[in-house]
């Protein structure tokens, strides 16, 4: 067969469903992982809205505390497993075969099946809302006893846990294979695009923790179903065990979730300062180290269990050295706006809010890591206020900035500018009214995952409550920017904005289904640093 004729070939794929059912091409299962993750967090957000209608004034208003119980807990899951995740995972799937100069992922099918198992897996978590048990109550971490005592819907809980494991594995082995091994000449592990570094370290960590939570719930499964007793006290168990074995996954999913969002952020910021990234080789190693400190410092969510002195004490410090890293992050991206030729459309000032609000996230993270002040911040509205200033007004932030950034690449035409600027003033100051204010409302010890609370705490609540349904509402707005983009506009160039330097600038907006038949050329104008060839 002639190179010819094996091109032409790709010209009778499926039409219609069939083409997205069974497509192996990477940009392809990239849009549908992005899809699947723009549902997913108007999901979850719809389940927050709930959440904070029952909280804007005192007493119980719209629904049960059961109910209640039922959203908080399946709002986490949903947004972590079903939004934040696979819309890195689309967004490495989309450009990580552009920035490395490769044809496509390394294994197409196992790409299609990893993605195909999601919705499936969501389908089989929402379906226990509607069954007689109702819907996990005991919060995203599935405390034990708490977790044990709810009926059968469980067991399609921990089915569901273990499809989206199985189908971040999966994903991560093809990032890593693809990354090692298709890489363009020239483009050496150390002049890769930071996006591509920060989701290849995250991919190792995936495979690293995936099974530790698969371990996790699997015990949880066999002590509901089959009398076992890991973390039954009754026979015998410990259901602090659990906590240690969970947060031993739980905080390198926490880097899981950010990480990718650090490479957004150094590709977007560079290219509107018009600059290259500051400190190129020490983002890499800060990235390296934050991924293997996330590893030795789980039981910081713990200090309350009554864990020996010197293991609290190991575990604040441990916890207080991640922040070198991070701090070398925010140094290097403030520095490579100095004195730079900045512009502030859309996608930079999502990066500009996401330096700083994540900064807020970061230092109130510090905060939680003190042993004797944890005590009064845990299980508090204040470690609420924490993790969404770094969930949200970070990972979900970057995301939205990675939309806009590559959107032009994706679509072919340019987004409505003045409405992306709309959406962004209106949820970075309704996200900040949302979170703000439960900084004091956990230090006034308000305690987190009750519908009902005292007076003492009624203003404060309201003002959240208001910030949630605007920012809320705004989301539709991206919704709408997003259609429209992809609807039709103004005709995007290869090279979208002017300060950007990569080889996925170097193919035609919008991208063609096929990309470097040819391995491209990799000198130094392509990449995210000076360097010698080697």
């Amino acid at each position: 067969m002639t190179d010819t004729t094996a091109h032409t070939d790709h010209h009778d794929q499926p039409r219609g469903l069939a083409r997205w059912i069974f497509t192996t091409n990477h940009k392809e299962i990239g849009t549908l992982y992005l899809i699947f993750s723009l549902t997913m967090f108007i999901v979850g957000g719809a389940m927050a809205m709930i959440i904070r209608a029952e909280l804007f004034s005192p007493g119980l208003q719209l629904v049960n505390p059961e109910f209640f119980n039922q959203m908080t807990t399946m709002h986490a899951l949903i947004m972590i497993f079903g939004a934040v995740m696979p819309a890195f995972v689309g967004l490495a799937n989309w450009m990580v075969p552009l920035m490395i100069g490769a044809p496509d992922m390394a294994l197409p099918r196992m790409n299609n099946w990893s993605f195909w198992i999601l919705p499936f897996a969501f389908l089989m978590l929402l379906s226990t809302l509607f069954m007689p048990s109702g819907a996990p109550a005991s919060g995203w971490t599935l405390y034990p006893p708490l977790s044990l005592q709810g009926g059968n819907s469980f067991a399609f809980v921990i089915f569901a846990i273990h499809l989206m494991g199985i189908s971040s594995i999966m994903g991560a082995i093809n990032i890593i294979a693809t990354i090692l091994n298709m890489r363009a000449p020239n483009m050496t592990l150390l002049r890769m695009p930071l996006f591509v570094w920060t989701w290849l370290i995250t991919a190792f960590l995936l495979i690293a923790v995936m099974p530790v939570l698969a371990g996790a719930v699997t015990m949880l499964l066999t002590d509901r179903f089959f009398d076992t007793s890991f973390f039954n006290a009754a026979g015998g168990g410990d259901p602090v065990m659990y906590q240690h074995i969970f947060w031993f996954f739980g905080h390198p999913e926490v880097y899981i979730m950010i990480l990718p969002a650090f490479g957004i952020i150094s590709e977007i910021i560079p290219t509107f300062s018009r600059k290259r990234l500051f400190g190129y080789t020490s983002m890499v190693y800060a990235t390296a180290s934050i991924a293997f400190l996330s590893f030795i410092v789980w039981a910081h969510h713990m200090f309350t269990v009554g864990m020996p002195l010197g293991a609290s004490l190991f575990f604040m410090y441990a916890t207080m050295i991640i922040a070198v890293p991070t701090g070398i992050k925010i140094f290097n991206w403030v520095s490579t706006m100095w004195r730079g030729s900045m512009s502030f459309e859309t996608p930079m000032l999502f990066a500009i809010a996401f330096v700083i609000l994540f900064t807020i996230g970061g230092l109130s993270g510090v905060m939680l890591a003190i042993v004797p002040a944890d005590f009064q911040y845990h299980d508090t509205y204040f470690v609420v206020a924490h993790f969404h200033y770094v969930l949200v007004t970070g990972a979900i932030f970057a995301i939205m900035a990675a939309a806009y950034y590559w959107l032009p690449k994706w679509t072919g035409y340019m987004y409505d500018e003045r409405l992306g600027k709309i959406h962004f003033w209106l949820s970075t100051i309704s996200v900040n009214v949302l979170f703000f204010p439960q900084h004091y409302l956990g230090l006034a010890g308000m305690p987190r995952r009750i519908p009902d609370y005292s007076v003492q705490f009624a203003e404060f609540n309201m003002i959240s409550s208001l910030g949630g349904f605007v920012f809320g509402l705004s989301q539709l707005l991206f919704v709408w920017i997003v259609i429209k983009c992809a609807r039709g506009g103004e005709k995007a160039t290869a090279r979208v904005w002017e300060g950007s330097r990569g080889l996925e600038w170097t193919v035609p907006s919008p991208a063609p289904l096929h990309t470097f038949d040819e391995p491209p050329l990799v000198d130094d104008s392509v990449t995210a640093h000076k360097d010698e060839l080697t």
